[in-house]
């Protein structure tokens, strides 16, 4: 018997030096989720279907999904059992400081991935790809943006929607007067109530607004699209260990099957909270990047 324990000591304590050995690996904001056990995402309030309320107030999604499947692979990583989840919304013009200054881990809702703003933070792998278009009443006489001479067109503001529709203004000495709102349902209100006779954004947030609103045969998304955007979670800038875990859940998801589900049940299917359709079919650059998952800005 006591030889037994002589030879489970030996073991038991190069277990607890393994263990200590591991947490001290880590490093960046991995260390720091661990140290707090806990762990803080940032999510839109109104960004449908990416992250946004039910009628229970509780945040839902597709990049709200997405989030919960990272959060159980970070939880394994750094041998969290008991990690707890705390959620702070934040909108287009208050997310990057957040993640900047540390008050959030990870963001996964609507945010684009380009150059500029990778220079101030990390970003997944793709989610989502989307284009931006108009909204715009159906008997409002636009269907293109050359007829936007003379308009207001509607942007929230902090997003690359708004910059774009700033610089084609400059850039093209177009008489447009450009209103902004704090999130997308106040860009839409702006477009309902005629304080804009367009709203510039993201297709499948226009698609939404339109089918939320509460006559959808009102409006139309029209125009060319003007650009193309990927959608990714944001993360800490230069923390590769967080990264590349943030990245193999991603990729695993778009490559097992799940990407797939999802993309079916929040841009195909009835969903929350008036069981709307957006009837939105994968798009061939989205399926390009799910077979070969990668965190390429589009704005190269």
């Amino acid at each position: 018997m006591h030889t037994l324990i002589q030879r489970a000591i030996p073991a038991l304590l190069l277990g607890c030096l393994t263990f200590a050995a591991h947490a001290q690996d880590l490093t960046g904001r991995l260390a720091d989720i661990k140290q707090r056990n806990t762990i803080v995402l940032g999510y839109r309030e109104s960004s449908l279907p990416y992250s946004y309320y039910d009628n229970n107030q509780a945040v839902v999604g597709y990049s709200r999904d997405i989030a919960q499947e990272i959060v159980k692979e970070i939880q394994q990583a750094i041998n969290a059992p008991s990690l707890q989840v705390r959620m702070i919304p934040v909108n287009a013009q208050n997310r990057i400081p957040l993640m900047q200054n540390g008050t959030i881990d990870l963001e996964c809702g609507g945010t684009t991935n380009n150059k500029e703003r990778a220079q101030q933070v990390g970003f997944s792998n793709t989610i989502s790809v989307t284009e931006t278009r108009l909204l715009t009443k159906a008997n409002s006489g636009i269907h293109s943006f050359n007829d936007l001479n003379g308009k207001t067109v509607a942007v929230t503001a902090g997003t690359t929607s708004e910059r774009y529709l700033r610089k084609y203004v400059e850039e093209k000495h177009a008489n447009i007067t450009i209103i902004s709102a704090r999130d997308h349902s106040g860009s839409f209100l702006n477009l309902e109530t005629g304080r804009a006779q367009a709203f510039f954004m993201d297709s499948d947030v226009l698609s939404a607004e339109r089918a939320t609103s509460g006559n959808p045969a009102d409006y139309v998304v029209i125009g060319e699209p003007q650009t193309h955007e990927a959608i990714a979670c944001m993360l800490p800038k230069g923390d590769t260990a967080m990264k590349a875990i943030v990245d193999r859940t991603i990729a695993k998801i778009e490559q097992n099957g799940t990407g797939a589900k999802l993309y079916k049940t929040w841009f195909m299917s009835p969903i929350p909270p008036k069981g709307i359709n957006l009837d939105m079919p994968m798009s061939d650059t989205m399926k390009a990047v799910f077979e070969h998952p990668n965190d390429r800005p589009m704005d190269d």
